[in-house]
This record gives structure tokens, C-alpha cells and sequence, in this order.
């Protein structure tokens, strides 16, 4: 069978005040009925998933395994893409970013930023009483507002930037090798970790520490114009999860990867649902099945054109299309016959 798991599907998109998507146990059962064997669970809701009763009790994540077991589901992996974004904020996006965050801490850098790191160590102690392996979310960011270099970036400011953002991180990164499981950032325009060359230097500031590994997601390359196979090819002993979300880029005289400001339906960069973008999914499992990936390929719906509940029904089986049961053996093994080193030795013509 396939090292890669699936299909499952990241909740965040689909959760509302409405059933059956305002409740952990009615959202699993719709999952399952699409076809989908997993969900990763966002915690930025208590009343959906409880992260702080997730990291104190086991009583409650059996609690929720069950109920995702009753519905022929399992938790794939928490999210913490919110909390994590706090982690590290440019003071310039502190309004913005307080949506992100408890009521009582608008206004509160300090505090908002000391619950986010609270936050990801509840979210690594979750994750264990869970049996997860990894865990996503995002890097924040100190450095985004200086992404292009006008006016020059004064000589070591990147490396400052890039030394404060580990400093934050490492303690969290060391509460999930404590736990046993990987903290996967999300590569993504508007964090610091956006590209392949921003991860390196993250890595190199964090001392390659272990548990600081990749969540895949081709989408945001196409809209950066990077190439998401050689990605894999570079960094896939980092990955560790794997978002199936589609894009496309269509580029005019008028704009560009930067957008002119304009909103997702016209941008030329843009999410699409499965199949009406422009990722070659063919590829990127052969890729990720070449190097025994054995994560799970999770959808995440976002797109500027189709319902999320027919981009939903159509993901599972888009996903599982593409899957492959990877060969047991060579198919050439047929025509190999019993071999020794004295009989390579006499087809080498070094025999005695």
C-alpha cells in the first residue's frame, strides 16, 4: 500500500454556526459521508475543540477520538495556524492581527504574543495525548514588511530578524521533541518562512533542530512562481504534511505576482478548487511517494469561484485518484535469475 494517507480534509474553511458544521461530531459524520478517512481540527475554537482540556486531559482526547471513530473518522493533525501567526507580528499588523487573539488582548502585543506561545505548547501536549505525529501552523512574521529590498535593508537586519524569530520559536520547537511530535510550518506567503530560501534560514538559526519541519502546500508556489516538484526534490526530508490545494496564475500586462490590490477573483494569482487550477497533483504524489512520504494528503478548500461544499464533495475522490499503492517489487525482477558474487564475478569477466 501507499506510504501517503488519505483522503482527509482541513476543517477551518468549513466550520460555522450552522449544523452539521458548528459541532466536531455532526462535521466528522458529513466528512465521512464524502468519503474522506481524516480531518485536521483547527483550535482557535474552544466550543468546536478544546485545546487547553485537549493538553490536560486524556479523558477528553479518548473523548473526542471516539467520537471521531463513531463516524469512521480520525484526527489527522491540530492546527494552530492562527496562534502561530501571533507568535511573531510586525508592530505595522497589530490591528489586524488581534482578530486572531482573545477580546481581552487587543491592544496587548506583549500579552497577545505570551498566549500564542502558551497556545503552540498546549497544541504539542494535545497532539501527544492525541498519538499525533505532527502539527501545523504557521511562523508569524518580523521581516514580511521588508519581503522587497526598497529601501535597502540595512546590512544584518534579515540575520537579526531571522535570529529573533528563532529565539521565540526554539522553546516552543523543544515542547514538541518533548512530546514526540513535528511542527510543521505552513510555507506561505505573509510569514517569514514564505520559500524554500527563508526555511533554510530558519533552520540554520534554530540549529536544524529536529522537530522544525514543512507542511506542503503547492498552491502557495504557483502563486509565488516557484517550483513546487523541485521543492519536494530539495527539502523532502522536511516534510512532514501535505496540503492538496489547487491554484493558477495568469499573469497580464496589468498585473502580476504581486496582485495590484485586487481581490481574489481578480487577481491573476488565485485558489482554486481540485482540478480547476493548474498543480500537477500527478506529480507531486509520484514525487512524495519516491520519497516514502507517510503523511496524510489533507484538502484545503479555498476558492474564489466554487461552493465549498461542491469543492468538499468532489476533493475526496480527486484525492484518491491519486494515490499510489507503491510497488512491492521491481518489474523487472522477473528477468533477473539467482545471482552470487562469483556469478557477478564471471560476468564482469574477473573470474579465476
Amino acid at each position: 500500500m501507499t506510504g501517503i494517507k488519505g483522503p482527509a480534509i482541513f476543517l477551518a474553511q468549513f466550520m460555522a454556526d450552522e449544523a452539521p458544521f458548528n459541532r466536531l461530531d455532526t462535521i466528522a459524520q458529513w466528512a465521512a459521508s464524502l468519503g474522506y478517512k481524516g480531518i485536521q481540527v483547527p483550535t482557535s475554537d474552544s466550543q468546536f475543540f478544546d485545546l487547553k482540556k485537549a493538553a490536560e486531559s486524556q479523558a477528553y482526547c479518548d473523548d473526542m477520538r471516539g467520537i471521531c471513530a463513531e463516524a469512521g473518522i480520525e484526527i489527522t493533525e491540530l492546527s494552530t495556524h492562527l496562534q502561530g501567526q501571533l507568535v511573531a507580528v510586525h508592530p505595522a499588523y497589530d490591528e489586524l492581527f488581534d482578530n486572531f487573539a482573545p477580546t481581552a488582548l487587543a491592544g496587548n502585543p506583549k500579552a497577545r504574543t505570551e498566549w500564542a506561545v502558551d497556545q503552540l505548547k498546549l497544541a504539542a501536549k494535545a497532539s501527544q495525548r492525541l498519538g499525533l505525529k505532527a502539527h501545523a501552523t504557521f511562523s508569524g512574521a518580523l521581516l514580511w514588511h521588508l519581503v522587497y529590498p526598497w529601501p535597502q535593508r540595512p546590512v544584518g537586519l534579515v540575520e537579526q530578524g531571522f535570529a529573533e524569530l528563532a529565539r521565540r520559536w526554539r522553546p516552543i520547537l523543544d515542547a514538541f521533541d518533548e512530546a514526540g511530535v513535528d511542527l510543521c510550518y505552513e510555507i506561505h506567503p505573509g510569514e517569514d518562512l514564505h520559500d524554500g530560501a527563508s526555511f533554510e534560514r530558519f533552520l540554520a538559526a534554530v540549529d536544524n533542530h529536529p522537530r522544525a519541519n514543512i507542511l506542503f502546500d503547492p498552491s502557495h508556489f504557483v502563486l509565488q512562481q516557484l517550483d513546487y516538484l523541485d521543492f519536494i526534490d530539495r527539502y523532502h526530508d522536511r516534510i512532514r504534511m501535505f496540503h492538496v490545494k489547487d491554484a493558477e496564475f495568469n499573469p497580464t500586462g496589468r498585473a502580476g505576482v504581486y496582485g495590484g490590490y485586487e481581490d481574489w477573483v481578480n487577481r491573476p494569482g488565485r485558489f482554486r478548487s481540485l482540478g480547476d487550477g493548474q498543480v500537477d497533483f500527478r506529480s507531486i504524489f509520484s514525487k512524495l511517494t519516491q520519497y516514502d512520504f507517510k503523511g496524510w494528503a489533507v484538502l484545503e478548500w479555498e476558492c474564489c469561484l466554487k461552493n465549498s461544499e461542491q469543492g468538499a464533495a468532489e476533493g475526496a475522490a480527486f484525492i484518491k485518484e491519486r494515490m499510489i499503492n507503491r510497488a512491492a517489487r521491481s518489474f523487472d525482477d522477473f528477468a533477473g535469475g539467482n545471482t552470487s558474487e562469483q556469478r557477478n564475478r564471471r560476468i564482469l569477466g574477473l573470474a579465476d
